[in-house]
Parts: C-alpha cells; structure tokens; sequence
C-alpha cells in the first residue's frame, strides 16, 4: 500500500486531516484493509492492530469513536478489545456491547471501554468473528443513553492480519 493511502486511511478511521497525522503515522505500516476494518503493525511500541470507526451519527458526539483489537507481544496480550466511545460514561453505569446475539457487560471509565479480563477479550473477538455487526450502549456523564454500531465485514481477516503482523516480535 502507498504511504499516501495508509495517511489517508489512518485519517478517515481517526476522523482527522491527513496533515495532522503525518508523523504519527510514519510509525505505523499498513498491514491491509478489510471492508470497513485496517490493520497496522506500531514498531515504536511494538504492538498491532485490527481497528474500525463506528457507523456515523447525526448525534452529538464527545469522541470519534472506533474499536480495535491489539496484540501486544512484549506484554504477551493477543485479542484485547478496547472501545473508544463517542460519549464519556457516567461513572458506576452499565457499558452492554452486543455482538451479534452475544452481550458483554463491559468496564470503563471517560469515553474508553475494555473487556474485563481475557477471557471475554477471547468470547467476543470469538463472536466478531461470525457476527454482521456489534453495537455498544451505556449512559453518558449527562444522563444520556447513547449507542455506537460497527459493521465487523472484515473484521476476522484485520485481526488475523494483525496477529500474524506481530507474530516475529
């Protein structure tokens, strides 16, 4: 892939200009685009990663929201999810992510959201994997019941792409 386009897709997932991210993304390769799912190898840190922007809303939003699922190899993590939400949560709420016909009961605090151990990193990264699309709720720092929908078509082929990115490190 041209450097050009890894920019231009790095943009479009994190909702900024492409000159905002320019030396950012110069530490992170491109390892292939899956639909509505990239993944990308970070030697800096070293880490890799399938990730994806939430299907856009006309709602207000405090974040460009996005879910990506990160291997770490020197901390020896594989299929860890992290969510960033489109709004900050209210502390002490429920954060539901439904996959499928899967529901998670996530934690998190501010606009993030995490599995709450690896063993439910593994049964939703399971579910992804043959479901049409993931939708999390929760109620915002303002009461607000809010939601944000993500498309998984391609989501197994970004993960693998990223597992196998850092399978040497």
């Amino acid at each position: 892939m041209k450097p050009a386009a890894s920019l231009a897709i790095c943009a479009a997932i994190f909702g900024i200009g492409a000159g905002a991210l320019a030396v950012p993304a110069s530490a992170k390769d491109p390892l292939g685009i899956y639909n509505d799912w990239g993944a990308f190898r970070d030697d800096g840190i070293p880490r890799c990663y399938a990730i994806a922007k939430a299907a856009p809303s006309t709602r207000q939003r405090d974040h460009s929201p996005f879910a990506s699922v990160a291997t770490w190899p020197a901390r020896k993590i594989r299929g860890q999810l992290h969510l960033r939400l489109s709004r900050n949560v209210s502390s002490g709420e429920a954060i539901t992510l439904t996959v499928g016909d899967k529901s998670f009961t996530l934690t998190g605090s501010g606009g993030d959201a995490w599995a709450k151990d690896k063993r439910m990193d593994a049964q939703i990264v399971a579910a992804m994997r043959s479901a049409r699309q993931m939708v999390v709720k929760a109620t915002d720092s303002r009461g607000r019941r809010f939601s944000n929908t993500y498309k998984l078509a391609g989501s197994a082929t970004a993960m693998d792409a990223a597992t196998l990115g850092c399978a040497k490190s």
